[in-house]
C-alpha cells in the first residue's frame, strides 16, 4: 500500500502556507497539470497491464514509492519543512485532492471504464442493452463515492473512509454484474471490453482495499503510540 501513501496535509498545514497569490489563470494551469498526471497514469496502466505487479509499477513510475509520506496521510517526519520552502509557490509545491495517488488513480481506471464503454456502444449494434446505461450509472456511483473516501482520507478521518469505501465496492459490485450480464446476453462484441474492463475493476478493488487494510491498522494503533 506504501506506494498509494496520501501527500495530504494533515493538521493545520494549510494555514502554514501563507496566501497564494494566484489567479485564475494559475489555478486553470495547475488543475490542467493535474489531469495529465491522470492521462499519465492511463498510458503508464496500459503499459505495464499485462504485469502481475502493474499495480506497483505504475506507483512506482508515478514517483508515488518515493514520497515521504505516512501510512495514510500527512507529512512524514523528514526535511521537506525546511523554511525555504516557501520561498516560491510554484504549481508543484502546492498539495491538493488531485495530487493523492490514490485520487489520481482511481480517476484514471474510471476515466478508462467509460470511455471504452462509450466508443463501443456508440454502435449500434451494442447499443441496444438494457444494462447499458445502469452500467455507466453504477460506475458514476462507485467514482462518486470513492472521492467522498478520498476527501476523507485526506482529512485523516479514517473510519469514515473505510466506511465510505465499503459503500464504494457496493457500487463496484453491481457494475461488475452489469458487466457480466450485458457482455454475456446482448453481443458477442462486448467480450474484449468485458475483460478489459474486469481487470482494470478488480485494478480498483485492490487499491481500494489495500487503502481500507491501513486506515485499519491505523485505527487500531494505540493513542499513546501516536502522541510519541
Amino acid at each position: 500500500m506504501k506506494d498509494f501513501d496520501s501527500d495530504g496535509l494533515s493538521d493545520n498545514e494549510w494555514e502554514d502556507r501563507g496566501d497564494l497569490a494566484w489567479n485564475e489563470f494559475d489555478w486553470e494551469k495547475y488543475l490542467r497539470d493535474q489531469d495529465e498526471n491522470i492521462l499519465r497514469y492511463l498510458a503508464y496502466y496500459d503499459t505495464f497491464k499485462d504485469s502481475p505487479e502493474r499495480i506497483d509499477e505504475i506507483a512506482d513510475r508515478m514517483g508515488w514509492d518515493r514520497a515521504a509520506t505516512s501510512a495514510t496521510g500527512g507529512i512524514a517526519d523528514d526535511d521537506d519543512d525546511d523554511d525555504d520552502d516557501d520561498s516560491d509557490d510554484e504549481p508543484d509545491d502546492v498539495y491538493t485532492l488531485h495530487k493523492n495517488p490514490i485520487y489520481i488513480a482511481t480517476k484514471a481506471l474510471y476515466l478508462s471504464l467509460r470511455r471504452q464503454w462509450l466508443v463501443l456502444t456508440a454502435h449500434r449494434e451494442n447499443s441496444g442493452s438494457a444494462a447499458s446505461l445502469p452500467y455507466l450509472d453504477a460506475l458514476h456511483r462507485g467514482e462518486e463515492v470513492a472521492m467522498q473516501a478520498i476527501h476523507a482520507l485526506d482529512f485523516g478521518d479514517y473510519a469514515m473512509a473505510v466506511a465510505l469505501f465499503k459503500r464504494a465496492l457496493r457500487a463496484w459490485n453491481q457494475s461488475l454484474s452489469l458487466l457480466d450480464r450485458t457482455a454475456t446476453d446482448q453481443s458477442l462484441a462486448l467480450g474484449p471490453y468485458r475483460e478489459d474492463a474486469r481487470q482494470r475493476l478488480f485494478d480498483l478493488r485492490e487499491i481500494w482495499l489495500r487503502v481500507i487494510s491501513e486506515c485499519r491498522t491505523e485505527l487500531d494503533r494505540p493513542i499513546d503510540e501516536e502522541n510519541s
